[in-house]
Parts: C-alpha cells; sequence; structure tokens
C-alpha cells in the first residue's frame, strides 16, 4: 500500500460555509483536497489549450482543406 505524504496546512473559511459543513459531517481536508485537484485538473487542462492552440488550429484548418487523412479506408 502506497503512503501519500501529508501537509499540515491553515486556510480562512467562510464562517457560515464552515459551520454548515461541519455540522453536515463533511470531512474538510478530504473536501478542500478533492475541490483542490479539480482546479488543477482545470487549470492544467486551460494552459494546454491555450500552449497547443496553434496545432489544434493548424489540424483543424488540415482536415477542413484535404479531409480525414486515409478516409477512404474507413468502414464507418
Amino acid at each position: 500500500m502506497t503512503r501519500t505524504l501529508r501537509k499540515s496546512t491553515s486556510m480562512t473559511l467562510d464562517r457560515g460555509v464552515l459551520e454548515e459543513a461541519r455540522a453536515l459531517g463533511i470531512n474538510l481536508s478530504q473536501a478542500a483536497e478533492a475541490g483542490l485537484r479539480a482546479a488543477i485538473r482545470t487549470e492544467r487542462a486551460r494552459h494546454w489549450q491555450a500552449q497547443n492552440a496553434g496545432a489544434v488550429a493548424d489540424f483543424n484548418a488540415m482536415i477542413e482543406d484535404g479531409g480525414v487523412p486515409l478516409s477512404e479506408f474507413r468502414k464507418f
């Protein structure tokens, strides 16, 4: 079994949100980590799209001009 290294941290949260989360039994650390993972995925995707926008545009233009490569061999 792989153990993940953990780092204690401090953060400021809206008091009402914190109280409701505690009342509902939500694990704050797990919820915060899940939210951060989602934000990281979103930001990585945004960076990838920005870095590769030119290549995607070139590929789309190639498809528009010449069609899908090897399309004559497609069976659908």
